[in-house]
């Protein structure tokens, strides 16, 4: 997701990002998707296109106190609103481009892509980070809260850089994973969510 018209698209409607969703509504919404991902309590996950920090939050009420989220996004200006929201030691901030992560090798337990993975210009390359950043074994997520056929209509219905960010069917995408030496163990793609879910290979002989 490094194009620049994208990360300014992003900045201009931060402000009113959250004015558009029913907050307490969607805290609830992620709270049972994280409980049905399995989030450990103890894990540093990372939270790609986090946005103004929602799912963040509801991942710190799911961590323990040596818990960890990694939040990352493109827009500057998205970023600010999240730390502005949560003042929260667990949480590292950096705004960074999912394909070029400045993360160290397996220091992931988890990486959450929660409404993101069709901004990013190029599916291979964050692939491709993500299987970095993740230890071996480490859970890989895509997630989208609505169907891919309503994500699909709003991003064609949006104007600016956005219009053309479709999401693939999701055994397309799960196909695109194991290129990566993902091992997916669900792909749900109904008109209720969107979900990909992988493990990262793990070491040899492990």
């Amino acid at each position: 997701m490094s194009s620049t018209r994208k990360a300014s698209f992003f900045d201009h409607i931060a402000g009113s990002w959250d004015d558009w969703h029913d907050l307490p509504r969607l805290a609830a919404a992620l709270a049972a998707g994280l409980e049905e991902l399995g989030v450990g309590r103890d894990e540093t996950v990372l939270d790609v296109g986090c946005g103004t920090g929602n799912l963040t939050a509801a991942l710190l009420e799911r961590l323990s106190p040596v818990g960890r989220v990694v939040a990352v996004d493109i827009s500057p200006r998205m970023i600010a609103m999240a730390r502005a929201k949560i003042v929260d030691r667990r949480v590292s901030w950096q705004v960074a481009d999912a394909e070029a992560l400045p993360l160290l090798r397996g220091s992931c337990d988890r990486a959450i892509c929660l409404a993101v993975w069709p901004h990013l210009d190029n599916w291979e390359e964050a692939a491709a980070e993500l299987a970095r950043v993740l230890r071996p074994g480490g859970a890989l997520h895509i997630w989208h809260l609505a169907g891919r056929e309503e994500v699909n209509r709003i991003h064609r219905s949006a104007s600016g850089p956005i219009s053309s960010d479709l999401l693939a069917p999701a055994r397309e995408t799960a196909a695109l994973l194991e290129r990566f030496g993902f091992r997916v163990i669900a792909a749900v793609d109904d008109t209720q969510r969107y979900v990909v879910s992988a493990r990262a290979a793990r070491a040899r002989g492990g």
